[in-house]
């Protein structure tokens, strides 16, 4: 049955080290504050899951957490880089870490794939690319009605998926709106599923066409956090902040000055200071 609590509760009963752990978004609606509350409680030895790694996944390689990354995007989207991965892949800093790299098809198709219960997914991809030399968990199988070659992936199923989301009704679902990427099927995928949202309403009676309903039974917690997907943004209530990416670019590419924002915002702060740090976006949204 799903749980209301406060987001450090949400993470610490669900999260555990040595944990396969996937904080979904595509762009939009990026668990932040759930990311921040996981570097605040210091897990160690996980297994990071995501398609388009950005500034949380660096963030948490950069303190040492991750003993390794499965994806297919790394980098600050807009930007470049994400510095503090590629100096724990090149360097070791602050610890070697494993990359298992995919394309965006083959991971949509493992998370459909764990999502259904099925041990792999098939489909057609990786032709005329490189991964599958580097990476042993893409393989091939022949259809056995056409003889077509297909391509292979293990599916993905997280011991846990966090999410942020619009909305939750009182008894548990959840609302998400715009861009959705590949946030349902990382919850439907996972052991367990923890989701931060804006706020909690009634009912969703003002639908709009382009959403999804998560029921409460497929979520383990819930965590009223305003503001916690900053500095992605959340549809119908407040923008991207753009700047922050620009500056993540220049914090991170020095360890100090890494170190040092980690504490101030992270460590020092807490997830009430999400609302404040989006509340100029959110007269633009």
């Amino acid at each position: 049955m799903v749980k209301f609590l406060p987001l450090k509760e949400a993470v610490a009963e669900n999260l555990h080290d040595g944990d396969t752990v996937a904080f979904e978004g595509f762009t939009h609606l990026i668990p932040t504050a759930a990311a921040h509350e996981a570097i605040r409680l210091g897990f160690r030895d996980l297994t990071l899951i995501r398609m388009t790694p950005d500034l949380i996944y660096d963030q948490m390689i950069g303190m040492g957490m991750a003993k390794k990354i499965v994806f297919s995007y790394l980098g600050n989207p807009g930007v470049g880089l994400l510095r503090r991965v590629r100096d724990a892949i090149e360097n070791g800093f602050p610890r070697e870490i494993e990359v298992e790299e995919h394309s965006h098809a083959g991971m949509a198709n493992a998370y459909e794939a764990g999502a259904a219960g099925l041990p792999c997914a098939v489909f057609r991809g990786y032709r005329g690319a490189g991964l599958a030399a580097v990476n042993p968990n893409i393989r091939s199988v022949t259809c056995p009605f056409t003889g077509e070659v297909l391509a292979a992936v293990p599916a993905i199923r997280p011991d846990v998926t966090f999410i942020h989301a619009q909305k939750a009704d009182r008894m548990g679902n959840v609302l998400v709106e715009g861009i959705i990427g590949i946030q349902k099927e990382a919850v439907l995928a996972a052991r367990r599923a923890v989701v931060t949202v804006e706020e909690v309403v009634d009912n969703f009676d003002d639908l709009h066409p382009n959403l999804t309903v998560l029921p409460s039974w497929t979520i383990a917690a819930i965590a009223v956090v305003p503001g916690g997907s900053h500095p992605s943004y959340t549809h119908g209530y407040y923008e991207r902040d753009n700047a922050a990416y620009l500056e993540w670019d220049e914090i991170a590419a020095d360890r100090d000055r890494f170190q040092a924002w980690i504490r101030k915002n992270v460590i020092e702060s807490s997830a009430d200071d999400f609302a404040a740090r989006v509340e100029h976006l959110r007269k633009a949204a």
